[in-house]
């Protein structure tokens, strides 16, 4: 039974904040966004990232579209401290993007800090101690004239060893941590001090970072926090007020969009927000969030799925299926009302109008999702019933994704008969569907060398009964046949089983493919008692689904490629 939290807990008190302007304001362009995954995310990882994950997920936010990215914290570890000098010995940072490091108001772990810099074009420095009461008086046992001294102390050494590397086009950035829960006039105090230090000026701005490291009010709170310390800040037109928010209260969205409103012009936080405890900020919900107002938020989600495969596997976290805009099943309407609704909505619109669907903020197409899922109609033991009974009786364990691209095969199955589908019916449509699809493509044989890098494959497959060989090379056997085929695919995820026991189980291979020609992702199902083959059977299998997706035209555009070598 919960306690009485009166007794126990002291509300946040509000802020006398006479004629606050942020309830009036409205977001007109994106922030500078600072992408915190590689940090923060990457410290709140059970498995911390290797440096190649690391380089991966870095390739990833370049690509997106950040310009500033926190890469590492340098002098916490050996592995962070070699990515970020393998990022510039490698000259891998684009030249109009710069890479953030992180240290805490100690000497050493500052100079430790430029030793990982050494040689960069552009790097922001962002340094921090901790300024809340319970910090100061309970864990670094500080009175605020030692704290303040700690942080002009750490400002003074950035700066100087800044002057001492004129390659590096520096700037610096502080942050009181747990600013959410310092007292503002303390808070103002210690960065104008830091400020006074640095002297940004208009072309050389500093940035001042405003952390709810624990989120301990509602938004509005927050937002009165940021538009008090936006009016009282020194050199305010030299200062890029930027905010980081933690999920503690479940608010972090909001509260990021109205520290915003209330002066804000840049956002710290994760992709999916990952990070400590309750996690930083999601960026991709607050880009979205933009992008369904009319505001291109100048980040670029149009793949989403790509970007969320490569940051599961980074991270080894999944995305919940219902995560804003990105779960699998958040543009999935299985009330029949809902998808009425929808239905009625897709007939009604004219390619021309403002996006304006019943239950649908944003039009799945912009993230590269496609519309299969939106149209389907499901009974209420549809993909459960179905993922139960083929589990039961036939030891077939599918991906959930798999499991709802199927359950539209059956939906389809059942609409035609009206009758009830056992699960015997239920894995003979199985093996129709995925198994028997073996055209125009046909599996017949294939050689795999592995003993060299990249492993090779030499394969023979029968197009529309033309025999043809074709030869690849990858990182593993499904890589190198991708390429043999060369058809533009792209393998998204990659699942095999075990059917039946003993030394007599077959395996069982699923693929999930994508390529430029099918708009979307696709599956492909392979047994053989090899679990190689099976996965070579899975990728023909999602081949010849796709291709049956298309039109006559462009199938004959993309089928010449696999042509016999000569």
């Amino acid at each position: 039974m919960l306690t009485n939290p009166a007794e126990k807990y002291r509300p946040f008190a509000p802020i006398a904040l006479a004629g606050r302007t942020w309830p009036n304001c409205t977001i007109t362009q994106p922030p500078i966004w600072l992408s915190t995954d590689l940090r923060d995310g990457n410290q709140a990882l059970i498995e911390p990232m290797s440096v190649e994950q690391k380089l991966r997920m870095f390739e990833l936010l370049v690509a997106i579209g950040f310009k500033e990215i926190e890469v590492a914290f340098p002098s916490a570890s050996e592995t962070d401290f070699n990515f970020v000098r393998r990022l510039i010995d490698e000259n891998r940072v684009p030249d109009d993007v710069e890479i953030q490091v992180l240290t805490q108001a100690r000497e050493d772990l500052i100079r430790r800090t430029f030793e990982s810099l050494a040689g960069a074009k552009r790097a922001i420095v962002h340094v921090y101690n901790a300024t809340a009461p319970v910090f100061r008086q309970v864990v670094f046992r500080h009175n605020p004239q030692e704290t303040i001294a700690l942080a002009v102390s750490a400002a003074t050494l950035i700066r100087d060893l800044a002057a001492e590397r004129p390659e590096t086009q520096w700037r610096f950035q502080y942050s009181p941590e747990v600013f959410s829960q310092t007292e503002l006039e303390f808070a103002r105090d210690i960065c104008n001090a830091v400020l006074d230090v640095w002297q940004p000026t208009p072309d050389r701005k500093a940035i001042i970072n405003l952390p709810a490291t624990v989120e301990s009010a509602t938004p509005n709170v927050f937002a009165d926090q940021v538009e008090w310390m936006h009016r009282h800040l020194a050199y305010r037109d030299s200062v890029d007020l930027s905010v980081h928010n933690h999920n503690d209260r479940g608010c972090a969205i909001a509260a990021a969009e109205l520290g915003q409103m209330a002066g804000a012009n840049r956002v710290e936080g994760c992709l999916f927000g990952n990070g400590e405890r309750t996690g930083n900020v999601d960026i991709v919900t607050l880009a979205l969030n933009l992008y369904t107002q009319g505001i291109h938020p100048g980040l670029d989600f149009s793949q989403i799925n790509e970007v969320a495969r490569v940051v599961e596997d980074c991270t080894q976290l999944p995305i919940h299926p219902r995560h804003p805009y990105v779960g699998d099943l958040v543009f999935t309407a299985f009330s029949g009302s809902h998808q009425d609704a929808i239905r009625k909505g897709f007939a009604a619109r004219n390619p021309d109008d403002l996006w304006d669907m019943p239950y649908l903020p944003l039009d799945p197409a912009d993230l590269g999702r496609s519309y299969a899922s939106v149209v389907r109609v499901n009974s209420q033991s549809g993909k459960g019933g179905i993922a139960f009974l083929l589990e039961r009786d036939y030891n077939l364990s599918l991906p959930r994704r798999l499991q709802i691209e199927f359950s539209q095969v059956v939906q389809r199955a059942m609409d035609a008969t009206g009758k009830e589908m056992t699960a015997p019916m239920l894995w003979n449509l199985f093996e129709q569907e995925y198994l028997r699809a073996n055209a125009p493509f046909k599996y017949v044989t294939h050689h795999w060398r592995d003993d060299e890098s990249p492993s090779a494959i030499s394969t023979t497959v029968e197009l529309s009964g033309t025999v043809l060989t074709r030869q690849g090379q990858g990182n593993g056997p499904i890589d190198a046949f991708v390429d043999a085929l060369d058809l533009g695919i792209r393998v998204h995820s990659y699942e095999e089983r075990a059917i039946g026991h003993g030394s007599d189980a077959d395996a069982i291979a699923m693929v999930e493919i994508a390529a430029d020609w099918l708009g979307g992702t696709i599956y492909g199902v392979g047994i053989h008692s090899s679990i190689v083959t099976a996965s070579l059977l899975a990728v023909v299998s999602a081949v010849n689904r796709g291709l049956a997706t298309i039109t006559p035209a462009q199938r004959q555009a993309i089928l010449p490629l696999a042509v016999p070598v000569t």
